[in-house]
């Protein structure tokens, strides 16, 4: 029977059939992805944020036309 406690191995690495992977490599491309991911997020939001901003100008009261709403004599007298 082999011992409970085994000693960890001196080179901790990801063993595919071909090759192997180590954890430091793993590890770094997982932080670099998380990075990447929130300053996309940040991007995002601002990019977002602008497009709500430009979206109320563009309809705001004082750059709408005037529309000319016909009076009230004018559907009692037809």
């Amino acid at each position: 029977m082999s011992p409970a406690t085994q000693k960890p191995s001196p080179n901790p690495e990801l063993n595919l059939l071909l090759f192997s992977i180590p954890q430091s490599l793993l590890l770094q491309i997982g932080t670099a992805s998380i990075l990447l991911l929130c300053t996309a997020g940040n991007a995002s939001v601002k990019a977002l944020e602008a497009m709500g901003q430009a979206s109320e100008e563009l309809f705001r009261g004082d750059r709408l036309p005037i529309l000319d709403f016909p009076e009230d004599n004018e559907f009692n007298h037809s």
